[in-house]
Parts: structure tokens; C-alpha cells; sequence
């Protein structure tokens, strides 16, 4: 029995998977629904004063290892956590912690919103 190695000089040439161009995934993330608030507190953070936060609508991948129920009831720990992983700009940990009350419930209001559904947001209210 006699092995025989097969070239692949004739074979197409494998390429690496093109990575997604930095302009298109702001354009994916920007296809997001979202709501801009104005905070009652800005927000320093060094030299900046964040004076209005965007709000992204939660996909499944933002709500793991939180609770929906939790979220849903506005418990602080859960919105907080949420936060910093919707808001344009990102916030952070520190600054979520200080956040404004008022700030903090105008947020929470907000995503419950998301979880309604389109017949829920079509349907007369009382």
C-alpha cells in the first residue's frame, strides 16, 4: 500500500473570517430602539458632563444572570446592573452607584417600557 499526499495547490485558497468593520458595528448597534433621557443630576466624569443618557433596548445576551421578574419590579441591584450594559455612553459601576434617585427611577420606568409588547402599547388604557 502506497500513501499518497494530496496537494492543494488547486484548491482555493482558505481565507480568515473578514472582521466586521468598526463604522458597521456602531451602525448594528445604532439599529437598536432606544430612549434618550436627561438626567436630573448630570453626571461628572473627569472633564466631561454627561447630561443625557440613551437607553438601549435589552436583547436576551444584555438580561443574562439577571432576573426578569427583578428587573421587572425595578429592584435596584438589577436595573443597576442593566445600566451598565445599555447606556450610551457606557456607564460605569461608580457612576451608576451615585446616580441620582430620580435619575435611577427614570431609567427603570423606561426599561419595563421595553417589555411591553406591540399589542400591549396598541391597547386603549383605562
Amino acid at each position: 500500500m502506497s500513501t499518497a499526499k494530496q496537494s492543494n495547490e488547486n484548491a482555493a485558497p482558505t481565507q480568515a473570517p473578514t472582521p466586521i468593520p468598526v463604522p458597521a458595528a456602531i451602525a448594528v448597534a445604532a439599529a437598536r430602539k432606544f430612549v434618550t433621557l436627561t438626567l436630573e443630576t448630570p453626571i461628572q466624569r473627569g472633564e466631561q458632563t454627561i447630561t443625557s443618557i440613551q437607553l438601549m433596548k435589552p436583547r436576551t445576551g444584555d438580561l443574562r444572570g439577571l432576573s426578569l421578574g427583578e428587573v421587572s419590579m425595578m429592584k435596584t441591584d438589577a436595573v443597576a446592573e442593566l445600566l451598565l450594559r445599555i447606556t450610551v455612553p457606557s456607564l460605569l459601576k461608580h457612576e451608576v452607584a451615585e446616580m441620582d434617585v430620580a435619575d435611577l427611577i427614570n431609567c427603570a420606568v423606561e426599561i419595563t417600557g421595553f417589555f411591553a409588547s406591540k399589542a400591549d402599547m396598541a391597547s386603549p388604557t383605562a
